[in-house]
């Protein structure tokens, strides 16, 4: 509550500049205002009336708006393209029209400084225009609805200011830039993570990285200290936590000082990591609970479930690669500027988006086994003895309590992960808007670590020995049945309470 929402969209209008030196000289950099700002046009009408033809135009956009400074706080910048296009009968846009941008990108750090080019690239984008009105005389200087475009996206602001700098080059021989209508201005509008929410953020992984690091430990010296080696969930539980702890690692704060453009791509491994672990531990979890499973303790046993999260996450990550991998060297690069590329990435999201669902209700089918067997179990609690019952009442209120809150922690997960995949995909396919505000990251976020916290707490081996009398008299069972409990764990003090109760419901 404390934080902004977790981005800001700022609008900006490009300049028209004059450019009429023969050869367009990279290193003369166009400025939209200021003390060296460039020979303006107000529009198209007057280049035709000074005879200044397309190519010696250039759109000039200076970021940030003026008196306004960019921050390392922000993280990344992510800028769209809308183009206003107006109709006319001799110029109208043909059908599947494609705008070549000839782009450059310059950086300072001073008012003084002279710009100094970041990367230049020459990008195809496709237009995807509607007209309302009928092609007449008479609608001639409406504009086209057309859809946004992406532009560019930078996985770190190491520098106060920016200038974009767009041509849009014409050659009728080649077909370039030809039948693409009226362009009359250009717009972009810069996305940035707001530097409040930054230090927010930033503040809660310096804070959790500790606290889950330390149980951690506590965690594994629990189970060191056994006579028998860690059983399969203990160590998925211990994974899961490393999982945790490397997501948690506030390795964002060198962001500040280090222009790592590497960093939004880091960021997209980690969680998919995470993602992978989580999803593994919870069908490994279930499936250690059930009564009627008889490959136990082993993860060869969950083949068939685990082994689609491997190949989905992996799906993810080369998809990733092909978008955030290529930006690290073209800032311009998108995924969805070519046909096959947006139909790729729209499948993807999609297949992801059902998978997961098919998955949670995969999930609420095994925690619905898990209860039922948990509730076959009660119904022997009547002949114990009443300090074990009250014991084993307790015990099984907790699992079941844990099982609830998986079930939440799992819904929460699959909504976030659809959720934050169509925030980051809406300024790329149009209209689909939704603001997503800052409590629903970091809850998520506390959340997960709250459940890593809690399971470790939970899962650690109790320390205590109740006397051999108090645990077979009180259960009503002689030694021997005591011995099964623990069939695959060699010796006598197995694993946690809830693990052996499941256990001997097993057997029976």
């Amino acid at each position: 509550l404390a934080a902004p929402s977790p981005t800001t969209a700022v609008p900006y209008m490009s300049v028209k500049c004059i450019d009429l030196r023969r050869n367009h000289h990279k290193s003369k950099w166009l400025m939209p205002w200021g003390d060296k700002a460039c020979e303006k046009l107000k529009d198209f009408d007057e280049a035709v009336s000074r005879q200044i033809e397309a190519n010696d135009i250039v759109f000039s956009v200076h970021v940030p708006l003026p008196n306004k400074e960019m921050s390392p706080w922000f993280q990344f910048m992510l800028f769209i393209m809308q183009l206003d296009i107006a109709f006319k009968m001799d110029n109208d846009l043909k059908e599947n029209a494609e705008v070549t941008l000839d782009v450059s990108l310059a950086y300072r750090d001073d008012v003084l400084e002279e710009w100094r080019e970041m990367t230049h690239a020459v990008e195809i984008r496709k237009l995807k225009c509607t007209f309302g009105s009928p092609k007449t005389a008479e609608s001639e200087g409406r504009h086209y609805d057309c859809e946004f475009l992406p532009f560019m996206e930078m996985g770190s602001v190491a520098h106060k200011y920016y200038l974009i700098n767009i041509r849009l080059p014409v050659n009728e021989r080649k077909g370039i830039n030809v039948g693409i209508g009226e362009i009359k201005d250009i717009r972009l509008v810069g996305i940035h993570q707001n530097g409040g929410f930054t230090k927010v953020w930033f503040a809660m992984k310096t804070f959790l990285t500790p606290s889950i690091l330390i149980i951690m430990i506590w965690y594994w010296r629990r189970i060191t200290l056994m006579t028998r080696p860690p059983v399969l969930l203990e160590k998925v539980i211990f994974a899961l936590g490393i999982s945790m702890t490397f997501i948690n690692i506030p390795v964002e704060w060198f962001s500040i000082g280090f222009d790592w453009t590497w960093m939004l791509l880091f960021g997209d491994i980690r969680q998919g990591i995470f993602y992978a672990m989580l999803l593994s531990f919870w069908i490994i979890f279930c499936g250690e609970h059930m009564m009627d499973q008889n490959e136990r303790n082993r993860l060869s046993g969950y083949w068939k479930q685990v082994g689609p999260i491997a190949v989905g996450s992996f799906c993810l990550f080369i998809f990733d690669m092909c978008e955030r991998g290529v930006q690290l060297k073209n800032p311009f690069y998108s995924i969805w500027t070519t046909e096959v590329g947006t139909e790729l990435a729209m499948a993807f999201i999609i297949v992801a988006g059902i998978c997961l669902c098919l998955y949670f209700l995969f999930l609420c089918f095994m925690v619905f086994q898990v209860f039922r067997n948990i509730s076959g179990k009660q119904s022997s609690l009547p002949a114990m003895s009443k300090a074990r019952r009250l014991h084993y009442e307790g015990l099984i209120f907790r699992f079941k309590f844990l099982m609830l809150i998986t079930l939440a922690c799992a819904a929460m997960t699959v909504i976030f992960f659809i959720v934050s995949q169509v925030t980051e995909g809406h300024w790329k396919w149009g209209d689909i808007t939704i603001q997503v505000n800052s409590a629903f990251f970091t809850g998520i976020y506390g959340m997960w670590n709250l459940y890593v916290f809690a399971l470790m707490f939970l899962y650690a081996p109790s320390h205590k020995n109740y006397g051999e009398d108090q645990s077979n008299g009180d259960l009503g069972v002689n030694s021997g049945e005591e011995l099964q409990l623990t069939t695959t764990i060699t010796h006598v003090d197995g694993p946690t309470e809830v693990y052996k109760l499941a256990r001997k419901e097993a057997q029976e």
